[in-house]
């Protein structure tokens, strides 16, 4: 494990009240959006095995669907945004007005509505960690996959091709209301951007 990863009692508590304020931000945006309540946990921040995170939605062979994006700027790392496929169906029946249930595949507009709601998690999430830390930070555009969360997981593997077995990873559970949606929502910072938000936090 390297040394970027010995993080003190302080830092993760730093760490964990900027993914509080960031998931806060998402679960607002994404309640304005659907006209429903969304109730969050408290960002859980830890360091994990990579290849563990699909166990957090239920397992790798669990149907996901995932948005993912790409952060560039002086902390680059990755969002991931893991709904199981049937709150994802419920989430696109809410957006596109129709009655719950009618969804059963994903078509080329429901999965821009469901990358659009990506991109303005990530964008909420962001702008929290730029008020913290002043670091400005770019998500890309997203891209989206529905499969296995463990072949989803390994999608983004490639991506953190430099990243080694372990991963710091800020995670958040939203909760709607009526319990027909329940997302995961995962900041990976790339290991190298760890020091650089410590530092900006100013907790050393």
């Amino acid at each position: 494990m390297s040394d970027e990863f010995n993080l003190s009692v302080n830092q993760l508590d730093a760490l964990r009240e900027i993914g509080n304020v960031g998931a806060g931000n998402s679960a607002t945006a994404l309640s304005q959006i659907i006209n429903k309540r969304i109730d969050m946990n408290v960002p859980k921040v830890a360091l994990v095995p990579i290849e563990t995170v699909p166990d957090i939605v239920g397992g790798p062979d669990t149907i996901v669907v995932g948005v993912f994006l790409r952060v560039y700027g002086k902390a680059p790392g990755n969002i991931l945004f893991l709904l199981p496929q049937k709150s994802a169906f419920y989430l696109v029946d809410t957006l596109m007005g129709r009655e719950h249930g009618t969804t059963r595949k994903l078509d080329f507009m429901d999965e821009s509505a469901l990358m659009e709601i990506g991109n303005i998690l990530s964008g909420a999430y962001l702008n929290a960690f730029f008020t913290f830390t002043q670091i400005s930070m770019l998500p890309s555009i997203p891209a989206l996959a529905m499969d296995m969360a463990g072949a989803i997981l390994n999608v983004v593997l490639v991506q953190l091709g430099q990243m080694g077995d372990q991963a710091l990873v800020i995670e958040t559970e939203f909760l709607a209301e009526d319990d027909g949606i329940d997302g995961h929502f995962f900041l990976v910072p790339d290991p190298g951007s760890l020091n650089t938000i410590i530092r900006s936090v100013g907790v050393e």
